[in-house]
């Protein structure tokens, strides 16, 4: 049984909502986000980022932002950029992204039930940004970005969503990366018939949001019991038919400094290697390789990994197991330094640049995980590698915020 929970959003008025909306803190560096915010005093950057209202080189885990991120707050409710709804309630949350359509529903999720695994999850957390989201969740009293959540699509679901949908959105805007973002406060009666449908859904899964949620669940141990703490957390609810995973690719550095005929070779030696026409790869169990200023497409070779383990299946599983680790020795990718991650969202011409530019051996182009496998993945109780999925279009920050 999966739970849905109505709740009282802090939320902009309809005029001011585009210029509140931002993109969520980790997609953005503080440079970014201080670009992105300046001559904005509307921008929820100023809470979810709040470095950028203090002097530059201020260290971001310091007590001083995470207390200027709550003063940020505070001061948006207080100008009337932030009103709270009268009544708990639901939201409808439609993205569109070139011929990409995704659409969600706003609600807080139970703490419960992710302790208990109903909310399952496919990543392991790292300590310090955990650690941080703690700090800001608990020192804003609010959750004030959403964990990305979703579930095994529901045909009766999707019709109440789309009943919502008929009426007018009371948010209808797009932001600069040309993302459309719609917002409907979902009628109490259908609401309730949402509520009851999810009822019967057996699980819900972490998509993005990893620390968000973990943090989330410590933040409610801390405060349990305390006035105003309810045991949830703030979430948006995909049906997995909807998702779009981009590829998170790789950008390798060889430590030995071999040639990029020997590289070669040494690919060649465990993948089936050609050059190939374009970056991305045409299927599953392939890759893109940019090496020695062109791509060459490396193929799996039947047999060399489980095929029946759904973590070892793993296009991104595959390429730590036969080429990260054997070739460059890169058994931690979380902590190596002859390893970066580029969010497909950036395309194949960031990785050509950074190779380029940066010195980096190659790139690696893989081929997106698909939401089956997350769902295979979180359902054997087991944990992807790191950086697996891109999720696209992000969440926006600030058009729905839940204060304890």
């Amino acid at each position: 049984m999966a739970t849905v929970v109505p709740f009282r959003a802090l939320r902009p008025p309809a005029g001011l909502a585009g210029k509140v909306a931002s993109p969520p803190y980790d997609v953005v560096s503080t440079k970014e986000a201080r670009a992105l915010a300046k001559g904005n005093a509307d921008s929820f950057l100023r809470v979810s980022r709040p470095e950028i209202d203090l002097a530059e080189g201020t260290d971001e885990h310091s007590d001083p932002v995470y207390a200027k991120g709550a003063e940020n707050l505070a001061e948006l409710v207080r100008r009337g950029v932030l009103r709270q709804e009268a009544e708990p309630r639901l939201y409808v949350y439609a993205q569109r992204m070139g011929e990409h359509r995704q659409t969600g529903l706003v609600a807080c999720a139970s703490v419960d039930e992710y302790d208990r695994d109903v909310i399952k999850k496919h990543e392991k957390t790292r300590a310090d940004k955990e650690d941080d989201r703690v700090r800001h969740i608990d020192t804003l009293s609010a959750h004030d970005e959403p964990v990305f959540l979703t579930y095994r699509a529901v045909a009766e679901i999707d019709r109440a969503v789309e009943d919502v949908k008929r009426a007018a959105p009371e948010y209808d805007l797009v932001t600069p990366d040309g993302v459309g973002h719609q917002l409907w406060v979902v009628p109490p009666a259908i609401g309730a018939r949402i509520e009851a449908l999810f009822r019967a859904v057996p699980a819900l899964y972490v998509a993005d949001g990893h620390h968000r949620s973990a943090a989330a669940s410590r933040v409610h141990a801390k405060r349990r019991g305390q006035p105003g703490e309810h045991g949830v957390f703030l979430a948006v609810v995909f049906p997995h038919d909807q998702m779009q995973i981009l590829a998170y690719n790789r950008l390798v550095r060889d430590p030995r400094g071999r040639s990029p005929d020997e590289l070669l070779a040494a690919l060649r030696a465990v993948m089936d290697v050609e050059p190939a026409s374009e970056p991305r790869p045409d299927a599953p169990l392939s890759f893109g390789v940019y090496l020695g200023g062109r791509w060459w497409r490396a193929r799996v070779r039947p047999g060399s990994f489980e095929a029946k383990d759904p973590v070892a299946a793993l296009d991104c599983s595959i390429a730590q197991d036969q080429l990260l680790a054997p070739l460059f020795g890169i058994q931690d990718p979380r902590t190596s330094k002859d390893v970066d991650f580029v969010g497909g969202i950036r395309g194949a011409a960031e990785l050509e640049r950074r190779v380029k530019e940066e010195g980096w051996s190659l790139a690696l182009h893989l081929f997106p995980t698909r939401i089956e496998q997350l769902i295979a993945v979180s359902d054997a109780g087991k944990l992807m590698p790191p950086k697996s999925t891109w999720f696209e279009p992000k969440l926006r920050s600030g058009l729905f915020v839940h204060a304890f």
